[in-house]
């Protein structure tokens, strides 16, 4: 199920969405206050520096990404880079709330003739003992699913949820279908966030999800871990965790896809750009209360890119290795060229796609913002592409089943 380009009668239904839920958990006072606060970007900021870059410079000397964006894509981009520098992550978390994502996914699946979604997804909590919830989304419910994507979302720690990311989700597994996987799944967790609660609740949550995987993957190789930005940094984590323990060593999943993983909170590498719309000083914000002390910023399963042991990555490196995406442009860029490199020191396979001129997690925003079908899922198709290069999907011959292990 692969929807069209969000449009901006999509953009009006999702601010009549959010509306209420920002009056229902935002204090009034703070939420007029930020308000105030954003109309002079609305009406003067905003259209000033959208009209002089792309109507009065020259294609050569604008940013990487306005040389490629549409009009739409630009301003929405523009809207996002301020929000994420200027308003509180107590009031952006509404933003990706579940009482915001789903109604708005219901009013696109209707928008697009469909009175229910085709493919199905249902809430799980791995452990009575946590506060764990996961998101199942499924083909076939009730048969044991070749490929399993345990997805982690992205959001500083402090923002964003599942619930956010199901359109996504639900495209990616239409095209892991396409591919030739019988009965993909993907298990999807919902962490808390911070600063309800901070390091190591989340990593012991990630932990928590992977253990309920294998309960019913069975075949550990089987599984592909993946999450963008902050998702892909408890993935990381959740490696280094496990390498740590010779009994998880047996349970290594096949695969890991990390889409712009924030691999160090803290540093100074981290810096804007022209293009991204990313704020290095919201994500050092973010960092630090996600951390707790500093002190914990040195910690490799806090802050994985911290870690230059290579024995302890090749150790903690899924069987079939990384693949890692992400835009030229991101703040981000420089640590995760940084990354890619120590691990192919270290011994780790290691595949990469970096795309020219992109964004933060490009391949979450193009499925939204991008005018073709064709550009809207090209990052999707290029993660399941390096999926099946690694773990490859089930073959039928004659009504058997051949479980091709990983490569």
């Amino acid at each position: 199920m692969i929807l069209g380009q969000i449009s901006y009668l999509d953009c009006l239904v999702f601010v009549v969405v959010l509306a209420p839920q920002l009056l229902l958990h935002v204090n009034i006072l703070e939420l007029i206050f930020c308000v105030l606060k954003a109309l002079p970007f609305v009406f003067l900021q905003l259209p000033f520096q959208l009209c002089r870059e792309r109507y009065f410079t020259r294609k050569y000397q604008r940013s990487p990404f306005v040389q490629q964006a549409s009009f739409f894509q630009d301003l929405v981009i523009r809207i996002v880079r301020y929000a994420f520098a200027f308003i509180p992550a107590k009031i952006g978390r509404v933003f990706f709330s579940r009482g915001v994502a789903i109604p708005f996914l219901r009013f696109r699946l209707l928008r697009h003739g469909y009175l229910q979604a085709p493919l199905t997804w249902r809430e799980a909590n791995p452990s009575s003992k946590t506060k764990t919830l996961g998101l199942w989304v499924t083909v076939e419910e009730s048969q044991r699913p070749d490929l399993v994507i345990y997805y982690c979302h992205g959001g500083g720690f402090s923002m964003g949820s599942t619930y956010f990311y199901l359109e996504f989700l639900l495209a990616w597994l239409t095209i892991l279908q396409k591919a030739g996987y019988r009965n993909p799944a993907i298990f999807a967790l919902e962490y808390t966030l911070v600063p309800d609660e901070r390091y190591p609740t989340q990593l012991e949550q990630t932990a928590v999800g992977y253990d309920h995987i294998c309960s019913i993957v069975k075949n550990p190789s089987r599984i592909c871990l993946a999450g963008d930005s902050a998702g892909a940094t408890l993935q990381l984590s959740l490696l280094l965790h496990m390498s740590k323990n010779s009994e998880s060593m047996g349970r290594r999943p096949g695969l890991a896809t990390l889409i712009s993983p924030w691999a160090t909170l803290v540093t100074p590498k981290n810096r804007n750009t022209a293009s991204d719309y990313l704020n290095a000083d919201s994500l050092h914000l973010y960092g630090r209360q996600f951390a707790g002390t500093q002190a914990k910023l040195k910690d490799p399963l806090v802050s994985p890119g911290v870690c230059k042991d290579r024995e302890w990555w090749m150790r903690a490196s899924p069987s079939g290795g990384y693949c890692f995406m992400y835009g030229s442009e991101e703040v981000f860029g420089p640590e995760v060229r940084d990354l890619i490199s120590l691990l192919r020191r270290s011994g780790c396979a290691v595949r990469v796609r970096e795309e020219p001129g992109q964004v933060h997690a490009w391949p979450v925003v193009s499925l939204f913002l991008a005018d073709t079908q064709e550009e809207r899922t090209k990052g999707l198709r290029d993660l399941t592409k390096m999926i099946t290069e690694v773990i490859e999907p089930i073959v039928h011959i004659d009504g058997i089943e051949n479980d091709i292990s990983v490569r």
